[in-house]
């Protein structure tokens, strides 16, 4: 119970927030908050300052944390040393995935070498699944951003040109090519901050000197694909991401864009555990 107590503290002075601590620790939000609450009482203590809807940690709180995150680390070590120990005949793994082609890509390849390795995959923006990789949530994670941490070993994966994604019948649609500027009569569906294929299409439109005439965020691939089936406008994705749908079409853009290049990330420390070992050899196989 105490270690269930440290660990909703410590997501929320971390994250500022019971809203982020209660989704990156799968609990409702008054869960968290009772925890906490619970924690202060028992012992007597004021771990945060309340007052404008905002938690401030207070003095207790800063000096109590450098212990728990000792405490939590110790604990995840030690669960990931349980998982690992069974020398791929078995255990788990978890991977964090931003691109679908890559990640599925290395799972065939995984699964075939190591088929009583139980793998589980979440998936999130680049952001999120870096952040999920240094919060211990997975043991490995693919990622657009390219992250000079020193904790963390990177490996790469590939790179991708930016196309255009929208429905067969648009009038676009018959074109070889689609300029940058044809995107100021459109209305852009975009993913939600965070995203790299984003960062990257509002880099482009920035330097050409093109606003959309409108646009909508909408939060994962699957959405933005069946939003563009459905006429309410044009998306941005990284050549491999487009999928198949007999509904659209994936243009190429007449001038060069910035590449979405993915990478494969995991905590150094961790990098010659079996399981994490056996997972980089199979992008080294992928040549």
């Amino acid at each position: 119970m105490l270690v269930n107590q440290l660990k909703a503290f410590f997501a929320v002075a971390r994250l500022g927030s019971i809203t982020g601590a209660a989704r990156q620790l799968g609990l409702s939000q008054p869960t968290v908050t009772t925890q906490i609450r619970t924690l202060e009482e028992q012992y007597g203590v004021e771990l945060f300052h309340r007052g404008g809807g905002r938690l401030t940690l207070s003095e207790a709180g800063r000096r109590l944390m450098p212990q728990v995150d000792t405490l939590l680390q110790q604990e995840l070590d030690i669960e990931f040393a349980l998982r690992n120990s069974a020398e791929l005949q078995g255990g788990t793994l978890r991977l964090g995935a931003t691109a679908p082609y890559y990640t599925l890509t290395l799972v065939q390849r995984f699964k075939a070498r190591h088929p009583r390795v139980e793998l589980s995959v979440a998936a999130g923006n680049s952001r999120q699944m870096v952040d999920a990789l240094l919060a211990y949530q997975v043991d490995l994670a693919t990622s657009s951003h390219l992250e000079d941490d020193p904790r963390l070993h990177r490996v790469d994966l590939g790179a991708d040109p930016l196309v255009l994604l929208l429905p067969r019948g648009h009038p676009l649609a018959r074109a070889a090519a689609v300029p940058l500027a044809a995107l100021g009569a459109e209305t852009l569906l975009m993913r939600e901050r965070g995203s790299m294929t984003r960062a990257l299409t509002e880099q482009a439109l920035e330097a050409a000197g093109v606003r959309p005439r409108a646009q909508m965020e909408i939060a994962s691939r699957e959405a933005l694909r069946e939003a563009v089936v459905r006429g309410l406008g044009v998306s941005v994705f990284a050549a491999h991401e487009t999928g198949r749908h007999p509904e659209l079409v994936a243009l190429p853009f007449e001038t060069q864009t910035p590449l979405v290049r993915e990478y494969l990330y995991c905590l150094r420390e961790r990098q010659g555990a079996r399981l994490i070992e056996a997972m980089l050899g199979c992008v080294e196989a992928g040549g």
